[in-house]
């Protein structure tokens, strides 16, 4: 019998027909999204199940983080922290991430998955390098095999001896220049763990950039994040900065009181060295009128998007135009004076002071509780402060330098206050004590603003707001204290939807004619 074929699937010469060029590439387009899409799982699924490793809400022994949605939509901030960080028994990692524009959550996430093991590569590669200039044989198993640690390989006696190398080195260097008969001044040399990774952390900060840049699935033309990290190894700190996100220190002065020592710089368009940077690329910077003290970044050509930042991953519709993400690298000393670290998205700083943000946590009950109280603070002075606007996102990420000291919690308390903000299958009872825990927290913050102590400053400007009772006004946009805020019931609801905001990170998108190639992502209907 005869084969029946379709006439369809056959040319007129009895050739069959070969799919069309267009519907070949849209097919190979999806077959390269599903690959990244599940190569992306797979190394998600592999940082998800990394001891030390924290990116939702919780708290260890040194470390807690907290989170809370605004009124403006999805929460684009992420944060994170790493204990152990690169299999090192010293070290630790924490950033946070605050995306902005229509995809700025996937990016913020995006880059605090991808960036750590982006800058412990270039960071190994760095070591590599410093190995094979000294003549080093290369016989060894490999950098990482002392100081191991239960997951993985750990730095060895190459990084020590490479370090150890540089100071001896160094210090040579610093004794004959002493030998001089005349007298020289004295240059404070960084540490020398610090050049390799400030070059790590250019060199993975950017490759992160060319990555958003090439995602098959995330639309980063308009769409970015900011990035504030700071890595902890030893004694010393690392810090990268880009944007507008913030890291600050808090620590004793010699009268033993608190006080607030900030380690980034807020790369603002306000900035004279970031505004000229910008200009010469032939972008714009100016305010509008109804916010005169926020400069933004706008394209020559359009009034758009009106980036509050100078700096930031992705928003390639400016990186022709002076918007970098480079990172700004400095590095600390840790006293014995200097007690924790505060990292936090401008949400936090556009309502309190670094003072402020250092007297919230140094006075919290717990320190597992304390990033939680910093953001719940600083909700409600968006509420007091800002009664019409909407309240942006919150992240916080305090890390302690001091785990020993006597005003450590304990660590079945960390665990159980870990439990409660991060396991979906918490106890009735965990939840009655979780309530009973926060009403003291406020209470304890509310007396705090209103008793001052010796030891501890007030929080100035916030407490002196007065209160009016005006005949007829709603009791919503009554004028209320920040003991008020602070004692205020959770379930008394309030809203700014019908408000304005007060500072987004982006104003509008800017409009293309049709056909034009924007040569990064893929389209919105894709997502």
């Amino acid at each position: 019998m005869g084969t029946c074929m379709s006439t369809d699937a056959m040319g007129t010469n009895g050739v069959e027909k070969q799919p069309s060029g267009r519907k070949h590439r849209k097919r190979e387009m999806q077959k390269q999204v599903v690959e990244a899409l599940t190569a992306e799982g797979k190394r998600d699924l592999v940082l998800s199940m990394t001891p030390g490793r924290m990116v939702r809400i919780g708290a260890t022994e040194a470390a807690c983080v907290f989170t809370q949605q605004g009124r403006k939509g999805t929460n684009q901030d992420a944060m994170l922290v790493w204990e152990k960080f690169a299999s090192m028994e010293d070290t630790v990692f924490c950033g946070v991430f605050d995306g902005h524009g229509p995809f700025g959550h996937l990016v913020a996430k995006r880059v605090r998955d991808s960036l750590p093991s982006k800058l412990v590569a270039f960071w190994h590669d760095q070591l590599a390098f410093m190995k094979a200039s000294k003549g080093i044989e290369d016989d060894q198993p490999g950098i990482g095999d002392s100081k191991r640690t239960d997951y993985g390989s750990n730095v060895s006696t190459t990084y020590e001896s490479a370090m150890s190398d540089a100071e001896e080195f160094s210090s040579r260097e610093l004794s004959k220049e002493l030998s001089v008969t005349e007298p020289q001044p004295i240059v404070i040399e960084p540490p020398a763990m610090f050049g390799p990774w400030k070059e790590s952390h250019l060199l993975a900060f950017k490759e992160m950039d060319q990555e958003l840049r090439m995602h098959p699935v995330i639309d980063c033309f308009c769409s970015g994040t900011t990035t504030v990290t700071v890595l902890k190894q030893g004694k010393y700190l690392v810090i990268g900065n880009v944007g507008d996100s913030r890291a600050i220190m808090g620590t004793r002065d010699e009268n033993g009181c608190w006080k607030s020592v900030q380690l980034t710089v807020d790369l603002k368009p306000n900035l004279p060295h970031e505004a000229e940077r910008i200009k010469e690329c032939k972008g714009r910077v100016f305010a509008l009128q109804d916010e005169p003290d926020v400069m933004r970044v706008w394209l020559p050509f359009d009034n758009s998007p009106g980036l509050a930042m100078a700096r930031a991953f992705g928003d390639f519709c400016l990186k022709d135009y002076g918007v970098i993400a480079v990172p700004d690298v400095t590095y600390r000393e840790v006293t014995d004076r200097d007690k924790f670290l505060i990292l936090a998205t401008d949400g936090i700083w556009d309502v309190l002071s670094n003072e402020e943000a250092v007297q919230v946590v140094a006075t919290a009950t717990s320190r597992a509780t304390a990033a939680r109280s910093l953001v719940e603070s600083a909700v409600r002075v968006w509420r007091l402060k800002y009664p019409t606007s909407k309240v942006d996102d919150c992240a916080v990420v305090v890390l302690y330098l001091d785990v020993n000291s006597d005003i450590s919690t304990e660590s079945s308390e960390v665990d159980n206050v870990g439990v409660l903000l991060s396991s979906p299958q918490t106890s009735l009872q965990s939840r009655q004590d979780a309530g009973t825990r926060d009403e003291e927290n406020r209470r304890t913050d509310s007396s705090i603003l209103k008793a001052p102590k010796d030891d501890v400053q007030e929080i100035g400007e916030i407490v002196d707001v007065k209160e009016t009772n005006e005949p007829g006004l709603n009791e919503s946009k009554r004028h209320r204290s920040l003991a008020d805020w602070l004692d205020a019931d959770e379930s008394e609801e309030w809203s700014a939807l019908e408000g304005v905001t007060r500072v987004n990170s982006i104003l509008n998108l800017p409009r293309f004619a049709d056909g034009t190639d924007r040569s990064v992502g893929t389209s919105k209907k894709n997502l």
